[in-house]
């Protein structure tokens, strides 16, 4: 069984997200949502509310789960069986980060990074894109699937 988890904070889940996490379920038998955990980073949305917004959205996806987790994603994978973390790449600049951190991951596990590149019309969007457009009460629903259009922001 071929088994992914997509990590990320998720704050909050995008259009962009949405679009790699189905894509990624026509590559893998279980796409897992993996959201990390750092103390140290503010979030607009709860651990909660994030984990729900994801859930709903792919409340009829059988291959989706969505877990929480802290520390290492490589050491995450081990725990629970994933041969691969899923990345979606929006430009150069995600490209150079996410390499490294592959080339990383690589060096200390035997995990395989899968990277997607996002689609044109999402390639823009961005969880701290859609954050800003919150905070100055901009309209925010073109970016985000339904179960974050629905919450009272």
């Amino acid at each position: 069984m071929k088994r992914a988890i997509f990590p990320g904070s998720f704050d909050p889940i995008t259009l962009g997200h949405y679009d790699i996490i189905k894509r990624g379920c026509e590559l893998f038998d279980e796409v897992i949502v993996a959201i990390g955990v750092n103390s140290s980073k503010k979030y607009m949305f709860s651990l909660e509310k994030r984990k729900r917004f994801i859930e709903e959205t792919f409340a009829n996806q059988p291959k989706v789960s969505v877990v929480t987790y802290e520390g290492l994603t490589v050491n995450f994978c081990k725990e629970i069986g994933a041969d691969f973390i899923l990345r979606g790449l929006r430009n150069p600049a995600d490209f150079e980060f996410e390499k490294a951190i592959a080339h990383t991951n690589r060096e200390l596990s035997n995990i395989e990074t899968v990277f997607l590149l996002t689609t044109a019309k999402t390639s823009f969007i961005s969880s701290s894109i859609v954050r800003e457009v919150l905070r100055y009460n901009g309209d925010y629903t073109k970016l985000v699937p339904e179960s974050v259009r629905v919450e009272k922001i």
